[in-house]
């Protein structure tokens, strides 16, 4: 399994051999070191923790010495899965190449107390015909029995700042040079957001 961790640049397009634009997110993907190798027999699951971004200040406090960076991931491994990275490795970008499909998980961007036309993709009420002031508005919720809101019904709130995994991405460009990924479609998070990219 390959993976990494990268921050999203923003959208642009590319040019593949047949001359076809590809619209594909910019990431700015490594490098990263392992910090920490769990096998399994004391934390009860095996996976791989690296950082990213390293901390050049002095101003460090003692329980982080040992892993001083800003960004700090895992990713479990199978129990067959081998293994043959050690602490402090590096992981560039060029493990990934051309072609490759991969799932990027981040946190969607923040939007606030939204209504339910934004939120859940409701139609909403006629705008003509005596009908006043109910053109975003929910309709009824329900009826006089239980006379109270059925858990899980679709309302307005809080939308967005939730983990999304985005499957079968990808890869149309890979800048060893300056550690860029270009994966084709779009990509959850805001610019600067960070994003966890592995194999499927």
């Amino acid at each position: 399994m390959k993976f990494i961790l990268g921050k999203k640049l923003g959208m642009t397009q590319i040019f593949d051999k047949n001359g076809n634009a590809l619209p594909v997110t910019a990431i700015e993907a490594g490098p990263c070191f392992i910090t920490q190798i769990k096998d399994g027999t004391k934390d009860g699951y095996r996976a791989i923790q690296i950082g990213l971004d390293n901390l050049k200040t002095k101003k460090i406090k003692k329980p982080s010495k040992d892993k001083p960076f800003r960004y700090i991931k895992e990713f479990k491994l199978k129990e067959d899965e081998k293994t043959e990275f050690k602490i402090g490795d590096k992981i560039e970008v060029s493990v990934f190449s051309e072609g490759d499909k991969i799932k990027i998980s981040g946190i969607s961007k923040g939007r606030g107390f939204q209504g339910v036309v934004k939120r859940h993709g409701f139609k909403g009420g006629p705008a003509s015909h005596g009908h006043r002031h109910v053109l975003r508005r929910p309709g009824s919720i329900g009826t006089s029995f239980p006379e109270r809101v059925i858990k899980g019904k679709k309302m307005p709130g809080h939308m967005g700042t939730e983990r999304i995994t985005v499957k079968n991405i990808k890869i149309a460009l890979v800048d060893v040079e300056n550690n860029l990924l270009a994966v084709v479609g779009a990509v959850p998070g805001p610019i600067g957001g960070l994003v966890e990219i592995k194999t499927i």
